[in-house]
């Protein structure tokens, strides 16, 4: 059973809905431990003087914001806790706003809200008005004495959150370089690419795209620990090549309809079942 990670309310007006707050998400990366090669020692990291390399113990470390290469102001552990923000158990609605006005850019990490003891009506007006209005809820939160900036929406059967970078965090697309200027393709070019596109175009199923390295990592992973020798081929480099942007739009539209003739439909169908049996 999952653990709130944080408890508090939701504040909008004069309204307080109690909430619990659980991650939505279960990370699954692969994490690799340093080891010593000649005996399979684990290797420790020790915090070192950068000038003389000597260790330096924790109670003899303080911070320091580099202004200028090698220049240094430090900050006390007091000045930090005067300036950390409030911490409070509020999250505080700012703003009801339509969710296609925000760029997926700004959205970082997810969370469920679901209601704690006797909130459960407030919850349900909230959740219900929001899906009725269409809107979401711009917020503030304070986590782990950092402010953040918050969406809240419906997802499902429960309210979701999801703390957001604020805009000066964002990279303009003016620091970008090399992108193309407006260019104009032929209509035959993008009458094809047009095709593709709907080709290729299917209800998202986020079940069947599948994490293939973590997969295959793990098959090697568990391969070794059962003793087994195992002996990888690396993939061919691929050189550079000049792309006939037509050339390859009808190579491509000429394989989607031989992956849908009728003689290729039946082996697929016949996998998606085995698959769902598994």
């Amino acid at each position: 059973m999952a653990r709130p990670m944080w408890n508090g309310s939701i504040s909008f007006g004069l309204v307080n809905v109690p909430i619990k707050m659980f991650n939505s998400v279960r990370k699954k990366t692969l994490h690799f431990n340093q080891l010593r090669a000649s005996d399979g020692c684990r290797i420790r990291l020790k915090k070192v003087c950068s000038s003389d390399g000597t260790e330096v113990e924790n109670e003899n470390i303080i911070r320091g914001y580099e202004i200028s290469p090698e220049r240094y102001v430090t900050i006390t552990d007091e000045e930090l806790q005067v300036l950390n923000p409030k911490t409070t158990r509020s999250i505080d609605i700012e703003d009801f706003v339509s969710l296609e006005e925000i760029d997926p850019l700004y959205f970082e990490q997810s969370y469920y809200l679901v209601p704690d003891k006797g909130a459960a009506k407030a919850y349900s007006l909230l959740f219900t008005a929001m899906k009725k209005t269409n809107k979401i809820a711009i917020a503030r939160i304070v986590m782990r004495n950092k402010q953040y900036l918050a969406a809240i929406r419906p997802a499902g059967r429960a309210l979701s959150l999801s703390t957001m970078y604020f805009a000066d965090e964002i990279i303009s697309q003016d620091d970008l370089e090399a992108l193309p200027e407006d260019i104009e393709p032929s209509e035959r070019e993008l009458a094809m690419a047009e095709q593709l596109i709907s080709s290729l175009s299917a209800p998202f199923e986020p079940e069947k795209y599948k994490d293939e390295y973590r997969e295959k990592m793990l098959d090697l992973i568990e391969k070794k620990a059962e003793g087994q020798t195992v002996t990888l081929q690396p993939a061919a480099p691929e050189g550079g090549k000049v792309i006939d942007l037509m050339a390859a739009l009808e190579a491509s539209l000429k394989a989607m309809k031989k992956e849908g003739s009728p003689e290729t439909e039946k082996p697929a169908r016949t996998r998606r079942k085995k698959a769902s049996a598994q």
